[in-house]
């Protein structure tokens, strides 16, 4: 254990520790590259309007989307089609010197594929259905069966707790709870139950609030089964739990669903590089999912950035070094697949980017936009400015952080568009769940763009009045440009993050010391706040060595200039943790 020093030492040294910790650097480099910078949000900007980006998002979120289904292939096909009119060539029919293609992947399904059609759900005796799919389109558990047409009728078990569901018969009946499915849906089977009723809305959904939401929900897929589920909004539980109060109350149940065999499409488009085309960064955005801002907005946006590159190459604004690949299929599966079914293309994919959620209108959703951060201390520490957003995290370890240039220059440049166009651009620690994980999980730098907490998640209520065509503008901009640097990164874009990776490291050292310093007086530890700092001081010197990626290591330029900043780097922590040796 560490000791604790007394407060009134503290505030002595705080004035100077913190002057300390106001330093610059300064590069020093012998050279120079005499490569004027591209600015390509000058060219990306009255180009890039939202505008197919929302058309798009309209298209997809008509449909309920799961591999395999109708909406799902018909958003696989749109995409297509828009590709091929922007210029993109089918890759089976593409020649030598097309460098922009697109390929439509298919694979055989282990199981059927499902989609809803109708559906409704009311208490005998009352004057009208309860809810009805028209309305709430996520009220059916994906992957259930379809009742009789004429639908059933049948008794409601009303349970508290699993343990309530040893003492009762179920067969035959419908159980009730308050409670996560997954919990409830095998020991309901077994004891011969023919569905389920579920309320299970977090806080965040504002579920008082917004009394029609319902959050969807799902089964596993079973293509013999014959097991159901409905998930009630907040006004449906509550009139069933009052019906309930009462006595004996049975309910009349339609569901009509279609199960049927289908394959499972992936579209992939690349732009391949001119000089390093087996160097690539790879965007990613899912399509399944049933909603609006999820995740119809990261397809369309990210369709609208395919096209916008391939317009701006025609027209003679822009080349790409690297390869840019563009990713749109089922979430975490198809990215991951791209990743782990070719070693060869795999060890050449330099950066990940994850568009999930990305058009939201913030004053209908509430949230933020968000770039989540690979691993790095605040998933350990989450302090100061750093904040989970209500998804949440587990803490992670040191073992798990992931440093790289990619956060800070992702994050700089969605400040800029930010800061340009008056829009709000925050950051969350890594927290996990969507297409950035199998970049992460391959060692590959991988972050995600998304917007949380969103009162509409998951429902059905996350339609398109909720979606915002300025904000899809904005993601779309600075995700592109951000490309457009990534793949044609050269030795001036080493030496701007050399230089912008200092100054972060500087405001981070700074506010993090701050911090300790505080927490020292509420009892922390010398030790605890010293593994702290140097876990920060760690993360960016790697982060530095990083940007090696980009330049071979013969260069000795860039090398000098990067040692030079780390030996900078660590003399500065050493008199920024000077209060912490005394």
């Amino acid at each position: 254990m560490g000791r604790i020093i007394p407060l009134k030492k503290i505030l002595k040294r705080q004035g100077i520790v913190l002057s300390l910790l106001c330093f610059s650097f300064i590069i020093g480099c012998s050279q120079q590259p005499n490569e004027e910078p591209v600015d390509y949000f000058t060219i990306v900007r009255p180009e890039f309007t939202g505008k197919l980006a929302y058309e798009t998002t309209d298209f997809v979120e008509d449909y309920w989307r799961v591999v395999g289904n109708t909406g799902f292939n018909k958003t696989i096909y749109l995409i297509a089609d828009s590709l091929k009119a922007s210029g993109y060539v089918l890759e089976e029919k593409a020649k030598e010197n097309d460098r922009f293609t697109y390929r439509i992947e298919k694979r055989s399904m282990t199981h059927q594929t499902w989609e809803p059609v109708s559906a409704s759900l009311q208490i005998v005796g009352a004057d009208k259905p309860m809810l009805l799919s028209d309305t709430n389109r996520n009220m059916i558990y994906l992957n259930s069966v379809s009742t009789p047409k004429k639908g059933l009728k049948t008794e409601v078990v009303w349970v508290k707790s699993l343990k309530d569901l040893e003492s009762v018969s179920l067969k035959g009946r419908v159980v009730f709870a308050e409670m996560s499915a997954r919990k409830l849906y095998k020991t309901a089977i077994g004891k011969g139950a023919i569905g389920i009723l579920t309320y299970d809305n977090p806080a965040y959904l504002q579920p008082e609030k917004n009394t029609t939401s319902i959050q969807f929900r799902s089964l596993p897929s079973q293509d013999d089964g014959n097991f159901w589920g409905i998930a009630l909004s907040y006004e449906a539980k509550e009139n069933l739990v009052a019906a309930l109060k009462k006595g004996t109350t049975e309910i009349l149940v339609n569901i009509q669903t279609k199960r049927y065999p289908s394959e499972e499409l992936t579209i992939v488009a690349e732009i391949k590089g001119n000089e390093l085309p087996h160097e690539r960064l790879v965007y990613s955005a899912h399509i399944q999912e049933p909603g609006a801002n999820d995740n119809a907005t990261g397809a369309g946006t990210q369709l609208e950035m395919a096209r916008t590159a391939a317009r701006l190459f025609a027209e003679g604004k822009i080349d790409f070094k690297r390869t840019m690949t563009f990713l749109w299929g089922d979430e975490i599966i198809s990215t991951r697949r791209y990743i782990q079914e070719d070693a060869q293309r795999a060890n050449g994919i330099k950066w990940g980017i994850s568009l999930d959620m990305v058009g939201e209108n913030t004053a209908i959703t509430g949230g933020t936009f968000l770039i989540e951060k690979m691993p790095d201390p605040s998933a350990i520490w989450t302090r100061g400015k750093d904040k989970h957003s209500e998804w949440g995290g587990e803490v992670l370890k040191l073992a798990d952080m992931k440093p790289h240039y990619l956060n800070d220059f992702i994050i700089s440049n969605f400040k800029k568009q930010g800061e340009y166009a008056n829009w709000v651009v925050e950051t969350n620690p890594f927290e996990g769940g969507s297409d950035h994980t199998p970049f992460l999980q391959a060692d590959i730098p991988g972050l995600l763009l998304w917007h949380f907490t969103d009162q509409f998640y998951h429902t059905d209520n996350d339609r398109i009045d909720k979606v915002s065509q300025e904000t899809m503008k904005n993601v779309g901009t600075a995700a592109l440009v951000s490309g457009l640097e990534l793949v044609n990164a050269s030795d001036a874009f080493v030496y701007d993050q050399i230089k912008k990776l200092k100054e972060r490291a500087n405001l981070r050292l700074e506010e993090e010391a701050k911090l300790s310093l505080l927490a020292l007086t509420k009892g922390s530890t010398i030790d605890e706040e010293k593994q702290i700092i140097t876990a920060w001081k760690e993360w960016y010197i790697k982060a530095l060595l990083s940007l090696n990626d980009v330049v071979p290591k013969e260069n000795k330029t860039v090398q000098k200039a990067i040692k030079k900043a780390l030996s900078e780097m660590s003399i500065e922590y050493e008199k920024q943790t000077k209060f912490l040796n005394d």
